[in-house]
């Protein structure tokens, strides 16, 4: 339906241009199609510096990676996370009398693993949906040839259309969510645990984050053992094995440093303050592997990778917006997160 003619209604006038900045581009009409904020898009002026672009989120990756990452945690979970043994290569045979064999295994491992990954990364994308920053769906790891099958999932964002409370928000959303899933899988394998069975000499051993000795010893009082501080991979179950990679991953998370979820916390606690606390943590790490190099060497790539990454968290797109109390307390609480989840020592044999 047209509209008869008359005289223009009036329109509100375009924000000044900074005297240092170009002149402001108009939109095209593609540019404002692709408009999606409904609070603004029908305003006949709109600046190009106004964009906020629909994501255009890929969907085959993400269900790729994800089939793929159950199919990676179901077979460690059906070969006892033992997957390179010798009696798979090149046995066909042997690989499908595992499967039917240890497919109950397998698949408790993969669900309960799978679910706290999911739910660790949903808690960062929900948020970005809900703050309408550009991200991707969760993209899992899969990785068949390791103990836990897996490298944990990630979500690709524009963190620099984040502001300071934003990316709190963001960062934190997804180790809290996963640890919902997490502690209940792992108190269901710490009850389900006997670590008065025997295991093998120079078998491989996982030490065992604050989180789980604790449980431990509560689930188990009265067992001598209740107050190891190693498990065996003879000695465990899926809920165990899959509750102690959540603790794992999350600790990592959380670690305060780079754009690791812990270093957008610390950064959206102190600003730049936090450049200096993740310099410190850095230096501290560096001396604990190698003080402990036969046990900690296991986390030489991770400290190079983050290295490689950089370790100071970039700005925001608005340092100065408050936090709030609510968020200050649940900030400085989670920083408590790797003391309990991370296991200092990885494994040995």
């Amino acid at each position: 339906m047209s509209q008869p003619d008359s005289d223009p209604a009036p329109t509100a006038p375009a924000p000044p241009a900074r005297p240092d900045s170009p002149a402001p581009t108009a939109l095209s009409p593609q540019q404002r199609e692709a408009y999606y904020d409904p609070a603004v898009a029908d305003r006949p002026e709109l600046l190009v510096s106004d964009l906020h672009f629909r994501p255009q989120r890929r969907t085959l990756l993400p269900i790729v990676l994800f089939v793929a990452t159950c199919l990676s945690t179901f077979w460690v979970g059906c070969t006892h996370w033992e997957p390179l043994a010798p009696q798979y290569a090149g046995s066909w045979n042997m690989v499908g009398r595992t499967i039917a064999a240890n497919w109950a295994i397998g698949f408790d491992y993969m669900a309960a693993v799978v679910a706290i990954l999911l739910t660790h990364e949903m808690g960062h994308f929900l948020q970005t949906v809900k703050h309408r920053i550009p991200a991707s769906y969760p993209l899992c790891i899969p990785v068949p040839f390791t103990a836990i099958g897996t490298m944990g999932a990630v979500i690709g964002m524009d963190g620099m259309r984040a502001d300071r409370r934003q990316i709190f928000d963001i960062g934190i959303a997804g180790p809290l969510a996963g640890l919902v899933v997490a502690f209940p899988v792992l108190w269901l394998g710490v009850t389900r645990l006997d670590l008065g069975q025997p295991y093998a000499a120079g078998e491989m051993q996982l030490n065992l984050p604050l989180a789980a000795q604790w449980m431990m010893q509560w689930a188990h009082p009265n067992q001598p053992w209740a107050n190891s501080e190693w498990v065996a991979l003879s000695q465990l179950n899926p809920y165990f094995m899959a509750g102690w990679v959540g603790m794992l991953i999350t600790g990592l998370n959380m670690l305060p440093i780079s754009q690791l979820d812990g270093g957008h916390t610390i950064y959206a606690l102190f600003l730049q303050r936090a450049h200096t606390l993740a310099r410190v943590f850095l230096s501290l790490a560096i001396l604990y592997v190698v003080a402990n190099l036969n046990e900690a060497v296991m986390w030489t790539p991770m400290l190079i990778l983050v290295i490689f990454m950089g370790i100071h968290h970039p700005r925001t797109a608005n340092d100065r917006v408050p936090l709030g109390p609510v968020r200050w307390a649940i900030g400085l609480a989670s920083l408590v997160i790797p003391v309990i989840c991370f296991p200092l020592l990885g494994v040995r044999t």
